[in-house]
């Protein structure tokens, strides 16, 4: 049963991040027949206020770390990190002493820096925000990041991808503990879906890649104004005065991925643009990113984006589909 939910705050603590715990697990919402729990914010000196990433803003921690020791969930706001000096000793080791003595750790975007510098990210997967997925992979490389997901759930160990994906790990552990009913009631009270499809891939955006050779650079700005046209390999390297193989190579060097996966990226990233621009019916519009029929168009946006493209248009666009 999760009833105790203690929250660690470090120096420049995100507000939002730390708002979303505070909102799912903090309120008395008992007059609606749910449960209360027992909600602790803990520092590392109780009563000491610590500043936060927002300015003119501190949070004072009531309690201390000793409150981990019999917490059923411990969570961890993000706050701003450049290595492990930025994190507390003491804040650390009472994270992995909790997680050992079986509390379950979610962390809130790159709060899952912590949860690594406690060692609990090593051998599973895990996820933090797009804009760090590198970083967090290079410093924990014993990790299994995936920069797709709003969430992973590891059993004792919940990270989440940024801001609002917060949201939707802290529903899902009380879904997961306590029922959907108890997290509907939750997320009906804060006016926010139970349930959230796709991943932050939606909310990726994939800009031209900067390259060295000149000759490569050339095309790669002639293939992003000529989407709509087909590519080959054998037609890409003419263009450039190369052979095939040269080509191939030279484009993985710069590039880290191949033509075909390159072109694909760059046709969703059309695509998007389109569909939250404009009103143009699905055929024309794979027409124009050169993907040939509504269909294809379909299949690779649902692969790279997570959902289908008349759900991103309703999301993100500013004309709506008809």
């Amino acid at each position: 049963m999760l009833s105790k939910v203690a929250v660690v705050l470090n120096e420049r603590l995100a507000m939002f991040e730390f708002g979303v715990v505070c909102e799912v697990f903090g309120l008395d919402r008992t007059s609606d027949g749910l449960p209360l729990f027992d909600f602790r914010v803990c520092g590392v000196e109780p009563g000491k206020p610590l500043g936060s990433s927002s300015p003119g803003i501190a949070v004072t921690p009531q309690y201390g770390l000793e409150e981990l020791r019999d917490a059923d969930l411990v969570a961890i706001p993000a706050f701003p990190y450049s290595s492990e000096h930025d994190m507390d000793p003491r804040v650390v080791d009472a994270v992995r002493d909790a997680s050992e003595r079986g509390a379950t750790v979610l962390t809130v975007c790159s709060g899952a820096f912590l949860a690594g510098a406690a060692g609990l990210l090593d051998g599973r997967k895990c996820t933090t925000h797009w804009r760090y997925v590198e970083q967090l992979a290079r410093m924990y490389p014993q990790a299994t990041v995936d920069p797709d997901v709003l969430f992973v759930d590891e059993g004792n160990l919940i990270t989440s991808a940024g801001t609002a994906a917060g949201i939707d790990a802290c529903l899902h552990l009380v879904r997961r503990e306590l029922g959907s009913s108890v997290a509907n009631a939750i997320a009906r009270r804060m006016v926010v879906p139970p349930q959230r499809d796709g991943g932050q891939r939606q909310f990726i955006e994939r800009p031209v890649v900067d390259c060295s050779s000149d000759s490569l650079s050339e095309t790669l700005h002639w293939m992003g104004e000529n989407l709509e046209l087909p590519h080959t390999v054998e037609s890409l390297s003419a263009r450039s005065n190369t052979s095939t193989r040269t080509f191939a190579r030279k484009f993985a060097a710069e590039t880290g991925t191949t033509p075909v996966k390159w072109l694909t990226g760059q046709r969703i990233l059309l695509a998007k643009q389109l569909l939250e621009d404009t009103d143009m019916d699905l055929e024309n519009l794979a027409n124009r990113c050169g993907f040939g029929s509504g269909a294809l168009l379909r299949h690779h946006f649902q692969r790279q984006v997570g959902i289908a493209p008349a759900e991103y248009r309703r999301r993100f666009g500013g004309v709506r589909a008809p």
